[in-house]
């Protein structure tokens, strides 16, 4: 597709903006960082109706589709199909699989276990369920802090353990990308990468997200040239005159197809039943989460004493 695509209809949906950044959302601001740094134009919508959508961010032009859940996320399936992709030259480059790994390993790791566990999830409230209703709202975030920690293997026995191993590797990461990067202005020399949309994401979440007595915004402030870094970017990307922006869209579009090429008429009958599909599912969002409270209470009832101190104690 690169080459020869229109880029009037680039449309990139995220969660809503939050904490000074153009979307709060840790999945949501890599892909936006990445079509900035490839230069791509593109319309920005929020969409806020389904806040525990695995979704979002979602990127669409004409019938082509690509979304956070499939193909290893937004990034890696705009490389794939060619659409924009600066890492066509770096595959090759030994590090580059290194830097990958520490960046969408332990430091992703160690972002979701602070925004979920280390700092209580006050982050992650407003970024997520601040719009919904009380009780919907308590019981999707507990929901989710629950399944955060089963995401990262943390348990009554192990929660100190495993803190401490996930900060250790965070602080590696962190040291390791600082040795590498020293005064550059991109992890690979002179040009972007998806490492550096996704670490600048990384460095502008701990910073602006996360609270002052956050263990691992410390962690990060030691190294002054991994700020720098993000602070020369930041200017460039997120903070230059831009027109990537639209008015927040209050639920999905009403329409989606997977990339092809189909004759007009079964477009249509295509798009009727996705209309439908998510018509449907806009009705019944708010008896989805009413279930979600009847489950909640079954299993969280059960819990013992001592697993409900557990709670308390992180």
């Amino acid at each position: 597709m690169e080459g020869d695509q229109d880029t009037s209809g680039f449309t990139l949906v995220t969660r809503k903006p939050c904490f000074g950044l153009p979307t709060a959302c840790p999945n949501c601001l890599p892909a936006y960082i990445y079509l900035k740094l490839a230069q791509l134009p593109f319309q920005l919508a929020f969409n806020s109706t389904f806040p525990d959508s695995d979704e979002l961010p979602y990127f669409e032009t004409g019938t082509y589709v690509a979304y956070n859940n499939e193909d290893g996320g937004v990034i890696e399936k705009l490389k794939k199909d060619g659409v924009v992709n600066l890492d066509s030259q770096l595959h090759s480059q030994p590090e580059y699989l290194s830097l990958k790994a520490l960046i969408l390993s332990w430091l992703e790791e160690a972002l979701a276990y602070e925004t979920w566990v280390g700092t209580e999830g006050v982050s992650a409230w407003k970024i997520y369920y601040a719009d919904l209703p009380w009780v919907i709202s308590k019981v999707l975030f507990y929901k989710q802090t629950y399944m955060a920690k089963t995401r990262l293997g943390i348990t009554k026995e192990n929660a100190e353990q495993r803190e401490q191993q996930i900060y250790k590797r965070a602080s590696d990461a962190y040291e390791a990308l600082s040795t590498r990067l020293g005064e550059q202005k991109f992890l690979f020399e002179d040009r972007p990468s998806s490492l550096d949309a996704f670490f600048l994401s990384h460095i502008l979440f701990t910073i602006q997200v996360l609270p002052e007595t956050s263990v691992l915004r410390c962690k990060l402030l030691e190294h002054g040239n991994l700020v720098r870094y993000a602070d020369k970017l930041k200017l460039e990307c997120l903070e230059a005159p831009s027109s990537s922006s639209s008015p927040p869209l209050h639920s999905f579009p009403s329409s989606f197809s997977r990339k092809g090429s189909k004759p007009k008429s079964k477009q249509k009958v295509e798009k009727t039943e996705e209309e439908k599909k998510f018509k449907k599912r806009a009705k019944y969002f708010l008896a989805a989460q009413f279930l979600a409270v009847v489950i909640y209470l079954s299993v969280m009832g059960g819990v013992s004493n001592d697993e409900l101190e557990y709670e308390d104690d992180d």
